[in-house]
């Protein structure tokens, strides 16, 4: 018997995932760096491996039919991680990649994160793998923390809006497509929310659901950089902070997509509906 390898186990959207798959008696081999922190899940076994290990990383893939590749940690050297990590897929053999990567994901996108999923998509078929991509929006349980402790959500977004998604709806889909990949290989799905929303909508709705006053500043590029100096992080990390607002002003995270629905069966989660859960 394969069993279905998932990657990220300890985080937000690996450990929803994984206890989802546990909910359907699948048998599960977590992928973590820090085996004191996977779940404890009654199918499942852990392997301890960091993606730029290739060689701990096929070890840890052999035998897998399935893996959820949820993107690495935000970092400078990120796709020399991702390419380690499809390498070693590529050299176990593995039969389905799922892949969590990011809407609208191009060699020119605004976003300048979303660049490095355009180019591991890219990797993953020059490497001849079979593969699911998971294109998730902006997560809609992020936009509270959004808000400094002033309640301002400060940003060169503009008008421009979002179709933000709920981690659960993304979790559903993945373990969806994991459930059942044969009928998903080569597939390109983006994941979004019910509606479009602008920063300032969002504000409104997160002040009025949860009764903490909170609004949106739209800053000009000069105003973005030089307020997020205060935290003295590298460049890359600074223009990805800022390019999030600025792809959503030009327009580049807007639109509907129904794939929440068609994976799961059930209409995509507002983020009112989302704060209200909560």
């Amino acid at each position: 018997m394969t069993v279905t390898v998932v990657s990220g186990a300890t985080g937000r959207l690996g450990g929803r995932i994984a206890r989802l798959l546990d909910d359907q008696g699948v048998q599960q081999r977590l992928l973590v760096r820090d085996a004191s922190r996977a779940p404890r899940l009654g199918n499942a076994e852990v392997a301890v491996a960091e993606y730029a290990d290739r060689e701990a990383m096929r070890r840890a893939l052999d035998g897998a039919g399935t893996v959820l590749m949820v993107s690495g940690a935000e970092s400078a050297d990120r796709m020399d991680h991702h390419r380690a990590f499809v390498d070693a897929a590529a050299d176990a053999g593995v039969g389905h990649i799922v892949y969590t990567s990011f809407y609208r994901a191009a060699p020119d996108a605004t976003f300048t994160l979303a660049r490095d999923h355009w180019a591991t998509e890219e990797y993953l078929r020059a490497k001849g793998l079979t593969f699911t991509s998971l294109r998730d929006n902006l997560y809609a349980d992020f936009l509270p923390m959004m808000a400094g402790d002033d309640g301002v959500i400060r940003g060169p977004g503009g008008n421009g809006r979002a179709s933000l998604v709920a981690q659960d709806d993304i979790a559903s889909a993945a373990a969806a497509v994991l459930l059942a990949p044969e009928g998903h290989a080569g597939r390109v799905y983006d994941l979004t929310g019910p509606e479009d929303l602008s920063f300032a909508e969002a504000a409104a709705i997160i002040s009025r659901v949860t009764g903490r006053p909170v609004r949106f500043h739209d800053e000009t590029l000069e105003e973005a950089y030089a307020s997020r100096a205060v935290y003295n992080a590298p460049g890359w990390q600074v223009d990805a902070w800022v390019s999030t607002y600025t792809a959503v002003a030009a327009g580049e995270l807007a639109g509907v997509s129904g794939a929440v629905e068609e994976l799961t069966g059930h209409p995509a989660m507002s983020l009112e509906q989302l704060l209200t859960s909560k």
